[in-house]
């Protein structure tokens, strides 16, 4: 475990405490080796099908669910508002073959916190689990350049066009510090954008503003 000091003394960092479902066992294990190489990362539990990986959930209350798309034992898209039903604070972090990007719009439309192809495991997973785990937003490169590339043909809810612009980057999962620099803005000024996107459309939190992004099609694939 990751540790610092302080004060003379040391605290430890905190342990992103995760379930990993996925229904080939060689995945599982090669999986469980690159995430066990973290030094703040601890696999609670490995499952094989949705079944096991919500009992799991439910038993083990993780911080983050790395789920495979397609396994048996039920919809793993219609799993994940059931994983935030049975433990809310579980992040969900989709790990998929699936590069059709109707999925990664589903998928980050129910809930999920990340999507990240298998064919880039090895290079994205661990940033998408740190990112799930602090309540950010993570979307493999190319399926984000994709959304990002596509704006909405009107402002909704009364949103302005910055507005929109602000609420199109924090979809996609950057942070205030990020969207200030990509949009030439302080980093006050994002937070006061931000604060207008929720007042008028009536969401407290990030998860609830990407869900509300990708129901509307305002970022697309």
């Amino acid at each position: 475990m990751r540790s610092y000091h302080y004060g003379g003394g040391v605290m430890p960092a905190e342990v992103i405490t995760i379930v990993l479902a996925d229904d080939h066992a060689v995945v599982r294990s090669g999986l469980q080796l690159l995430l066990d190489a973290e030094e703040n990362f601890e696999v609670v539990a490995v499952a094989g099908d949705v079944e096991t990986a919500l009992r799991y959930v439910r038993g083990h209350r993780p911080k983050v669910l790395i789920l495979d798309l397609n396994m048996p034992g039920g919809s793993s898209l219609e799993a994940i508002p059931e994983v935030q039903e049975i433990s809310p604070a579980t992040e969900v972090v989709v790990l998929t073959m699936q590069a059709d990007p109707a999925f990664a719009r589903q998928a980050l439309a129910a809930g999920a916190r990340a999507y990240v192809l298998k064919e880039a495991a090895d290079a994205e997973l661990v940033e998408a689990v740190q990112r799930a785990a602090r309540g950010d937003t993570y979307l493999n490169p190319q399926l984000g350049a994709r959304l990002a590339a596509e704006p909405s043909l009107a402002p909704p809810d009364d949103l302005s066009e910055r507005e929109l612009e602000v609420l199109r980057l924090i979809a996609l999962g950057h942070t205030n510090a990020e969207i200030a620099q990509q949009l030439y803005l302080s980093v006050r000024t994002v937070e006061t954008h931000r604060a207008h996107i929720q007042q008028k459309l009536r969401r407290s939190s990030r998860s609830e503003l990407v869900r509300y992004a990708f129901e509307r099609g305002l970022v697309t694939v």
